[in-house]
């Protein structure tokens, strides 16, 4: 009887929270329900830095602004179920007491959505988990994360959805039901941090994400978004919740995500030059260094550019490997030295270190969570492997080595299970060994920064993280290695020009090739965005912040073409 009204309180959770959050969509005023003016795109299509500036000088009024990202974010809904909580209401209530917000901040009036692991005081916590509902008992105030945000000036309006892993290219749970690509309801936003880029491409204006395996990085190349992944130690993560306490194999940051890349940048620079460490005591007293945006910006000087053309596990897909020769091709026309990278320390390597330590509790923590019966995404539910035991995990091993013959997927199989504190620390040894050789690596080739695909796939449908799930080092690398990173969206699948080629084999492929190259239709993904990934070292903010730019402005004609929020005027509930 236990498992079933574990599984009755599921359900009854689950419904809850959907129910509510209708109401509270339902019953905000007519302005949040009507069609999106052209005094809203404008409001949307305004540099950040002028809004902000319209609003400390009360050009502009705050409701005016908190009304038009509303709109957006219930048509954004209603086009992707992207959202989780709804705080608008909360957030008029704070415009009217101004001692809640600072509207004289660098952030002054500006709505800004969270992923739904941040704490908003009054608001519940669920990360997904129907466990987790009704824990805002637990957190009557603000986390310190959402403190520097109002102390900003900023606005949070709504939290976005996920996983409940916070391991998956997918953001779907009971709690809030599946996100849905913007630009294709058949395919995914991107995880964990998808319910931020579906709204972001839509039309939002800034986000908060978190990323442990490619999180804030994957969700933007999926939806055609721009994000950061930050080093540990540059941005606040204080008053969180997650599925992985404890985890520091491969630290989980929290970082920024955008609509264009001038809104990136600024909120970027506003949050660190609101002194976070005085709210966090993780992260470094490093304040922004605009000396080193001016020296990567500066059009005078010419990049290193170091290409990672791939992982050699998996090779990008066609569109993946156009948009990289794309911006390749601009930097090239600007007179930048492009390097090749074929001798780079072993990336596998990093693959199968980062998925031990990442799942070194065998996956107990995330799983512990869960009431009888509650989904997992299909991706995540793979390291339940991991119980097997031994014996049985071994065979599999040695099936997949020797009668499959494939050495990586049988490595990965291999390493798919608890470990000891001993081994973790073993591990641990290993990836700062791993890092020293890239720093050697980096310092004798002299990069300034390097390129690559985010991912070797654009969006993948829905389930399909049962196949694509290890398909995730392009990005994971650099959570490993601790690396500044952020994604740029370039072009969208070409069904003309992005199909494989007639020579494709998939036979000739590795296991984990085989499985996500399953997923490759330039018919089926025509239109879906592809982004690149530019890719600093450790604490490098200010300067993948202005190589972006150049790359942006290399790109000219050819720059990313955004989502145009007027067509949420053609979505209907």
């Amino acid at each position: 009887m236990g498992f079933l009204s574990d599984h009755l309180r599921h359900k009854r959770d689950c419904n809850f929270k959907q129910a509510e959050r209708r109401e509270r969509i339902s019953s905000l005023g007519p302005e949040y329900h009507a069609a999106l003016s052209g005094e809203d795109l404008d409001t949307i299509n305004k540099p950040i830095a002028e809004l902000v500036s319209d609003i400390q000088s009360n050009a502009i009024l705050p409701f005016s602004v908190l009304r038009t990202y509303g709109k957006v974010a219930v048509r954004a809904h209603l086009k992707t179920n992207c959202l989780t909580e709804i705080l608008i209401s909360a957030a008029e209530d704070s415009l009217k007491n101004s001692k809640d917000i600072n509207l004289q901040g660098p952030l002054a009036g500006i709505p800004i959505s969270l992923k739904d692991t941040i704490i908003v005081g009054g608001f519940d916590t669920t990360v997904g988990y129907s466990s987790f509902v009704g824990n805002k008992a637990d957190n009557p105030q603000d986390g310190p994360m959402v403190r520097l945000l109002k102390d900003a000036g900023a606005i949070p309006y709504v939290k976005t959805n996920l996983p409940i892993s916070l391991l998956s290219y997918e953001s779907t749970n009971d709690v809030w039901g599946r996100c849905t690509n913007p630009y294709n309801k058949a395919y995914s936003p991107g995880g964990s941090t998808g319910g931020e880029s579906a709204l972001l491409a839509c039309g939002g204006r800034i986000g908060i994400g978190s990323d442990v395996a490619g999180s804030v990085r994957v969700p933007a190349h999926f939806s055609g978004c721009y994000s950061l992944r930050c080093a540990t130690g540059r941005w606040p993560k204080a008053g969180i919740l997650t599925s992985m306490p404890g985890q520091e194999g491969v630290p989980s940051v929290y970082s920024p995500m955008a609509r264009t890349l001038d809104d990136l940048s600024y909120f970027t620079r506003a949050v660190i030059g609101m002194k976070p460490w005085k709210y966090d005591h993780s992260v470094h007293p490093l304040a922004w260094r605009d000396g080193v945006v001016e020296e990567f910006a500066d059009q005078e000087r010419r990049l290193r550019v170091g290409v990672l053309r791939t992982d050699r596990v998996v090779d990008p897909s066609p569109a993946c490997k156009r948009a990289l020769e794309t911006v390749e091709e601009a930097l090239r026309r600007e007179g930048h030295e492009i390097v090749e990278m074929e001798d780079a320390p072993d990336m596998f390597e990093a693959l199968r270190m980062g998925a031990l330590l990442l799942n070194a509790d065998g996956g107990w923590w995330f799983n512990s969570y869960r009431r009888f019966g509650e989904w997992l995404d299909t991706g995540a539910s793979l390291l339940s492997f991991g119980k097997w035991p031994s014996i049985a995990r071994y065979l599999c091993y040695l099936w997949v080595r020797y009668i499959r013959q494939d050495k990586l997927w049988a490595e990965l199989v291999k390493q798919t299970r608890p470990i000891s504190a001993a081994e973790n620390w073993g591990e641990v040894k290993k990836r700062e060994a791993y890092r020293a050789e890239w720093f050697e690596y980096w310092n004798r080739k002299q990069f300034d920064v390097l390129i690559s695909p985010p991912n070797a796939l654009p969006a993948i449908s829905h389930d399909a993280s049962k196949d694509t799930f290890s398909n995730c080092g392009y990005c994971f690398l650099f959570n490993l290695l601790d690396y500044t990173a952020g994604i740029i969206p370039v072009t969208h699948v070409d069904s003309a020009l992005d199909k494989l080629p007639s020579t494709f084999n998939h036979r000739k492929l590795n296991g984990i090739a085989t499985r996500a190259y399953k997923y490759y239709d330039a018919d089926r993904m025509h239109g879906l965005p592809v982004g690149v990934q530019v890719i600093g070292r450790r604490l490098e903010e200010e300067k993948v912040l202005a190589v972006m730019k150049r790359v942006e402005d290399a790109l000219g004609k050819d720059k990313y073409k955004l989502f145009d929020p007027e067509l949420l005027n053609d979505v209907v509930d």
